[in-house]
């Protein structure tokens, strides 16, 4: 079995990935692959704790956690989708101006 060392690295070093491009790109397409990363991230701690403990609730779990993100990868690039139909800039500094 893959100790518990690798899978912390693993997924931290994806949570860091993730954050990274959340945080350091403005197209917003990168921002909302850096959240997906995020959350499976989190997610693999979720499926290796409870393959590991035999708990078949906690693997129910990681499922919703898959079909919720994967709901708001949909809704996200739908929206983002229709910004760019409109002849707007999917980037946040010109998202940030249009609000003002």
């Amino acid at each position: 079995m893959i100790s518990p060392a690798w899978v912390w690295a693993i997924s931290g070093s994806l949570f860091i990935l993730g954050a990274a491009f959340l945080v350091l790109r403005r197209q917003l397409i990168a921002m909302v692959i850096g959240l997906e990363l995020m959350i499976n991230a989190a997610n693999l701690n979720i499926v290796y704790y409870a393959a590991r403990r035999g708990d078949a609730a906690g693997l129910a779990v990681a499922f919703l956690v898959i079909a919720a993100a994967a709901a708001e990868a949909v809704v996200g690039l739908s929206l983002i989708l229709a910004l760019l139909r409109s002849d707007e800039a999917a980037e946040t500094d010109r998202l940030q101006e249009l609000a003002d």
